[in-house]
């Protein structure tokens, strides 16, 4: 039999892999990262540290673009509902590897959602069908984040950059489209760079498509209609008290199967 964590840099991730090492050992243990090329410098550090503390490489694949330019050639802005970057930067370059690599009936796939989560799963389970899904974390002993961010640390790893800043996800350079509010005005404030750059390419996905579209979504009134990053910087900037600050979004790359 072959165990994949479908591996994120996530802490989420190296618990569901601990597990799976734990009860499989390593020899049949693969960790496979698919690289979205704005991840943060530092999750490759851990990423490092996580694989020779479990004493098994990382597997990495990667479509080889970035979500921007995966916009631009879709012709599609990805939001908090739909984006395209999870099916053809996470789950189709792992699906190929998988199809090359693997026989479903001899292989388990290993997500690294936890107990609040799981109803979830069998959405999960038919998005990766012909492979057996599992996910180890959604069983007893019930874990929150930090106590599995405080078991990383005590096994000698250093706690990922953007889960030290705040961020609820170490994916995507804390740019992550399915992210909320809370997400973004975060990014403002400790990467503007990063910010920058993705108000650049929704303002030039707008342009290009010639229609009111945004990441975000702004509810105020009782109305829903797009926020884009330029206003919900201005809004930070003006209006601070406008903020939704407990929309945080999540990341479910590996998990809301658009195939």
């Amino acid at each position: 039999m072959q165990h994949v964590v479908m591996w994120s840099g996530g802490i989420t991730s190296w618990a569901t892999a601990r597990h799976v090492i734990a009860e499989h050992g390593t020899a049949s243990t693969t960790l496979l990262f698919a690289d979205t090329l704005i991840e943060d410098e530092d999750l490759h550090t851990f990423n490092t540290a996580a694989s020779a503390q479990l004493g098994v490489p990382i597997t990495r694949v990667a479509d080889g673009r970035d979500p921007w330019q995966v916009f631009e050639d879709k012709r599609w802005l990805g939001n908090t509902r739909l984006a395209q970057c999870s099916h053809l930067l996470k789950q189709k370059p792992c699906r190929d590897w998988l199809t090359t690599n693997t026989v479903p009936t001899d292989t388990t796939l290993y997500v690294g959602i936890d107990w609040s989560e799981e109803e979830r799963m069998p959405g999960i389970v038919r998005g990766w069908a012909p492979w057996t899904v599992d996910a180890p974390l959604t069983r007893p002993p019930i874990r929150h984040k930090q106590q599995l961010l405080a078991e990383a640390r005590a096994a000698g790893l250093p706690v990922p950059r953007l889960y030290r800043l705040g961020f609820a996800h170490n994916n995507c350079g804390g740019a992550c489209v399915k992210g909320g509010q809370a997400q973004w005005a975060r990014l403002l404030e400790v990467f503007p760079e990063r910010y920058a750059r993705a108000e650049a390419s929704e303002t030039r996905m707008r342009t290009l498509l010639g229609k009111d579209v945004s990441f975000l979504r702004d509810r105020t009134g009782g109305v829903t209609k797009p926020l884009t990053l330029a206003a919900l910087r201005t809004r930070i900037e003006e209006q601070p008290d406008q903020l939704d600050l407990f929309d945080e979004g999540g990341c479910g790359c590996f998990t809301d199967i658009a195939a």
